[in-house]
């Protein structure tokens, strides 16, 4: 059995659902009415109208509709009905055949170690033919050999929420258009990766593809990544011109739009956690011996919703103050889940003095101004304390 999830309580600040707008309440309630029904059967027909009043609505209407989610179990709901709208309506959208948009996750470690040369690789691929065949030589996308890529590596905003029903838009063939009309115009922006002198920085861009098979046919059924990981990361990495600066692409399966997204945010946030740990935590058995951890929530105003867990390392033998790491919580994120990779992390890297703080905390240390993070020694004595 998994072990349950860190209980931590959540920083960020949610809106009240009485303050949205009528249309916008009424799939909170069908929402919530799902979330408590009965029977499984109410449930479905109960998420049958949420599907088609999401999939009915612009991207600008459904960007606030998520935006203004008055809980993380209305907005994981919420998306579960859209991403199951998504899939539907994508198998109904072609007659003989069937298109696939689909994104691959891709998190781009970059180093630079000289002291001078901030810049940054560019957004664009030289030959994104040769990465498509490298998957389609390696049996990705069940097999499927007649999908492509696009030019561009993107951010997150360019597929997320705001983008679906422009984007869904794509998976239309020419005899699926009302006469007369023309297709869409398919627009990325490009994102290039900044770089900066002597430290590394953790990037997520996606590649965005078109596949075409028989309709019904679930390419994208596979979520491992396959023999393709290496010779895709050493590709993608010569494509962007790497030369004096170091780049490692870890790359996660394809998949459609929303889960590419979800995935993809908790893939950069582990690997930037992984990378802050493993370097502060070198450091500290290199000069003062092993570090204690301490994990806690704070309301931090510069955060997604307002709030965020922090990861603070220390040793009683180092009189200055904890390494911190700041732990973006991103919408459908359950802090206790947060908390939980967080603790396996530290498990890895061999820390045994590992605290999980109880109540939400204050972002800066007052008459400082500097970021709050706590040592061993400087929780206060009324806080609860978990031990791992």
């Amino acid at each position: 059995m998994p072990e349950p999830r860190h209980l931590i309580a959540d920083p960020r600040t949610f809106p009240d659902a009485k303050s949205a707008p009528a249309a916008a309440q009424a799939l909170y309630a069908l929402a919530e009415a799902s979330l408590a029904a009965e029977s499984g059967q109410r449930a479905d027909a109960i998420d049958g109208q949420l599907r088609s009043a999401l999939l009915a609505a612009d991207g600008p209407g459904l960007a606030a509709i998520f935006a203004g989610a008055p809980s993380v179990a209305l907005t994981r709901h919420l998306w579960r009905a859209l991403d199951a709208g998504w899939r539907g309506a994508a198998a109904s959208a072609g007659a003989g055949l069937a298109v696939t948009v689909f994104a691959l996750p891709v998190v781009i470690v970059t180093g630079l170690e000289s002291a001078e040369g901030d810049g940054a690789l560019p957004g664009v691929l030289d030959d994104p033919a040769g990465i498509a065949k490298i998957l389609a030589d390696c049996g990705a996308l069940a097999g499927n050999r007649t999908f492509a890529f696009a030019d561009a590596l993107v951010a997150a905003d360019a597929i997320d929420i705001g983008r679906l029903p422009e984007i869904l838009a794509w998976q239309r063939l020419p005899d699926g258009l009302a006469p007369g009309a023309s297709p869409p115009v398919r627009a990325l922006e490009p994102a290039p990766c900044a770089f900066h002198a002597a430290r590394e920085a953790v990037h997520l861009r996606f590649l965005v593809g078109t596949a075409v098979a028989k309709p019904g046919a679930d390419l994208l059924a596979d979520a491992s990544v396959g023999k393709w990981g290496v010779p895709f990361s050493r590709e993608l990495g010569r494509q962007l011109g790497a030369g004096r600066v170091s780049v490692l692409a870890l790359a996660r399966a394809p998949q459609r739009l929303l889960p590419a997204v979800a995935q993809g945010r908790a893939a950069q946030r582990e690997v930037s956690a992984q990378m802050f740990a493993s370097n502060a935590i070198r450091r500290f058995r290199a000069t003062t011996g092993e570090p204690a951890a301490v994990i806690s929530a704070h309301r931090a105003p510069d955060a997604p919703g307002g709030g965020e867990l922090r990861l603070s390392l220390s040793s009683p033998f180092e009189p200055r103050g904890a390494e911190g790491f700041r732990c973006p919580l991103h919408p459908l994120d359950r802090a206790g889940d947060v908390a939980s990779m967080l603790v396996d992390l530290l498990r890895d890297c061999r820390v045994t003095d590992i605290r999980v703080l109880a109540g939400v905390h204050a972002d800066r240390v007052a008459g400082t101004g500097l970021p709050l993070l706590f040592k061993p020694d400087t929780i206060p004595d009324a806080t609860g304390v978990t031990l791992h």
